[in-house]
């Protein structure tokens, strides 16, 4: 039935619902085919089209419905290949194994991906059959988001938008000819020196089932929200920009220990239907606290990097420079468009 004729019409440019993200893969490989394209026979794998030399490959992959994450990091050249799922799943094994086989070039793959169950347990047993056919896998999983756990359960964290920092270093170290072993510990040295935190004003509306996956009462929001609409910390009154800044701020610097002098990339990432200059507000206030802390922001990256469909939202990524960071947060950003 079409859209138009449907009972309920979701206010979305969709087809069927359960085409969605095939569909929405269709247009994302017809809009770069000079950058990635799909492997043969397997629709959700997506791959990069430039040479692979003799390197280290990196692969990634999630549930659909957070572009640029994941599959986007491929059109951008951060990543050689994402195994895609279902909306807000994870993709499954065949998918993963089939990405790895496919963007192997003989020096290892690192895997690279939010900290998921499902995600976990299915790249674990891809890695496992890759081994059987003399690939080698290092695995890294991003765990920034600090209000999904407390420190010591930071095993247990979910992967939220911090995720660009480990991609941008993993991708450098590649590109200067580390090997797997290298590449693994530099992206997780960023990794270990990425904080997150994140607030939503509305849920996200699944195209197959065509309600908020959470809703929030009139003049509510909700700190600590997951990319798949997993519960915060608290609801309240909506605060304002700053405030929530002021709120989600102080548990990355505790948590990061940064000295005075201390040198940071900031990310303010968008969650899909919060526009850019409210963005702009956000990190308006957020570099005037790290001023005043004394931190200097070396790179400040402001826009969308992690979504959820039409959340609105946002969440705060902090990056703990270094000498061994500085250069490819730098040159991630030279190269933004």
């Amino acid at each position: 039935m079409a859209l138009a004729e449907s009972a309920t019409r979701l206010r979305k440019f969709i087809n069927d619902p359960a085409d969605f993200v095939d569909e929405a893969l269709d247009g994302l490989v017809l809009a770069y085919p000079d950058r990635i394209r799909r492997v043969d026979g397997e629709p959700r794998a997506i791959v990069g089209r430039e040479p692979r030399p003799d390197r280290v490959t990196i692969a990634t992959g999630g549930g659909s419905g957070h572009l640029p994450l994941f599959a986007g990091y491929v059109a951008r050249g951060l990543v050689d290949g994402c195994a895609v799922g279902n909306m807000f799943a994870s993709p499954s094994l065949d998918v993963m194994l089939t990405v790895t086989k496919a963007i192997s070039a003989g020096q290892g793959v690192l895997y690279l991906y939010g900290n998921y169950g499902g995600d976990r347990i299915n790249f674990d047993a891809a890695a496992d059959l890759a081994a059987d056919d003399g690939i080698e896998v290092k695995t890294l999983r991003a765990a920034d988001d600090v209000l999904s756990a407390p420190p010591d359960k930071a095993e247990s964290r979910r992967g939220i938008a911090g995720i660009y920092f480990g991609y941008v270093v993993a991708a450098g170290a590649v590109r200067a000819g580390m090997s797997l072993g290298d590449t693994s510990m530099i992206t997780r040295h960023a990794l270990d020196r990425t904080r997150s935190a994140g607030a939503a004003l509305s849920g996200s509306v699944l195209p197959a089932v065509g309600a908020p996956n959470f809703v929030l009462a009139d003049g509510e929001m909700e700190i600590g929200t997951g990319i798949h609409g997993e519960p915060g910390t608290r609801r309240g009154p909506l605060l304002s920009a700053d405030e929530v800044a002021d709120e989600l701020v102080p548990p990355l610097l505790a948590e990061l220990n940064m000295p005075a002098g201390a040198e940071a990339a900031v990310l303010v990432n968008g969650l899909g239907a919060t526009p850019p200059e409210e963005l702009y507000v956000l990190y308006r206030r957020v570099h005037q606290l790290l001023t005043g802390a004394r931190i200097t922001v070396r790179r400040a990256f402001v826009g969308e990097y992690a979504t959820s469909l039409e959340m609105a939202g946002a969440s705060i990524s902090l990056l703990h420079l270094d000498d061994r960071l500085t250069g490819y947060i730098d040159s991630a950003a030279a190269a933004r468009p």
